[in-house]
C-alpha cells in the first residue's frame, strides 16, 4: 500500500490533480480520503456563527479522526470517512464506507502542516498555483458550488483565506517532496508522478 497526501492552496487544483491520477492508475485501486470531511461538526452554533467559521485553520478539522482512520486504512480496515455540508457546516449521520486499496491518496489544504499526518505519507505532493488563478476558481466553486455571492466570497478571502495561506498553507510547501506548478495543467508533472507511484507499487 502507498498513502500519498496531496495539498494545495484553495482552488490551486488539487482536486484535478487526483482525478488525473486516478484515471492513469488501474481501474478500483485507488481510495481517496479527503480533509473535507474531517471539519467538526458545528451543529451546536447558530447559523450566524456558523457563517463565521474559519475553514482554512487547522483548528477547525479533527485531525485526531483523520489520522486514526489512516492508520486504519493501512492495517487493512475498512473506515467509515464523516459527510460534512458547507452549506449547513454540520456532518451527516450517515457515512461512507472506504475500503482499503494499494493507493490511497489523502488530498486537503492543510493536511501537510501537522507533523502527524505528513508523517503517515509515503508520497508527499503539494500543488502549487498563483494566487490570482486561485482566487479565480474560488469565486466559481463558492458560488455555485456553496451557494455564496460573490461580496461574501471575496470578504471571506481577504479576512481568512489568503492569510491562512499565507501563515499555514504555503509554508507547508517545504514538507513536500513533489511540487506541481500549475495543478491540473501540468500534464508533465502528473505524469512523473504517476509513473514514480507505479514504480513503487511494482518494485
Amino acid at each position: 500500500m502507498l498513502i500519498i497526501g496531496i495539498a494545495g492552496g484553495t482552488g490551486s487544483g488539487k482536486t484535478t490533480v487526483v482525478k488525473k491520477i486516478i484515471e492513469k492508475l488501474p481501474v478500483k485501486s485507488v481510495a481517496v480520503l479527503s480533509q473535507d470531511a474531517y471539519y467538526k461538526d458545528n451543529g451546536h452554533l447558530s447559523m450566524e456563527e456558523r457563517q463565521k467559521i474559519n475553514f482554512d485553520h487547522p483548528d477547525s478539522l479533527e485531525f485526531g479522526l483523520l489520522e486514526k482512520h489512516i492508520m486504519q486504512i493501512r492495517k487493512g480496515e475498512v473506515i467509515q470517512q464523516p459527510i460534512y455540508s458547507y452549506l449547513t457546516c454540520t456532518r451527516a449521520k450517515e457515512t461512507i464506507p472506504v475500503e482499503p486499496k494499494k493507493v490511497v491518496i489523502v488530498e486537503g489544504i492543510l493536511i501537510l502542516t501537522q507533523s502527524f499526518i505528513r508523517n503517515l505519507f509515503d508520497i508527499k505532493v503539494f500543488v502549487h498555483a498563483d494566487a490570482d488563478d486561485r482566487l479565480n476558481r474560488v469565486i466559481r466553486r463558492d458560488i455555485v458550488e456553496r451557494g455564496r455571492s460573490v461580496d461574501i466570497v471575496l470578504d471571506r478571502y481577504e479576512l481568512t483565506v489568503k492569510p491562512m495561506h499565507e501563515q499555514f498553507i504555503e509554508p507547508s510547501k517545504r514538507y513536500a517532496d513533489i511540487i506541481v506548478p500549475q495543478g491540473g495543467k501540468n500534464k508533465v508533472a502528473i505524469e512523473i508522478l504517476t509513473r514514480y507511484i507505479e514504480q513503487k507499487l511494482n518494485s
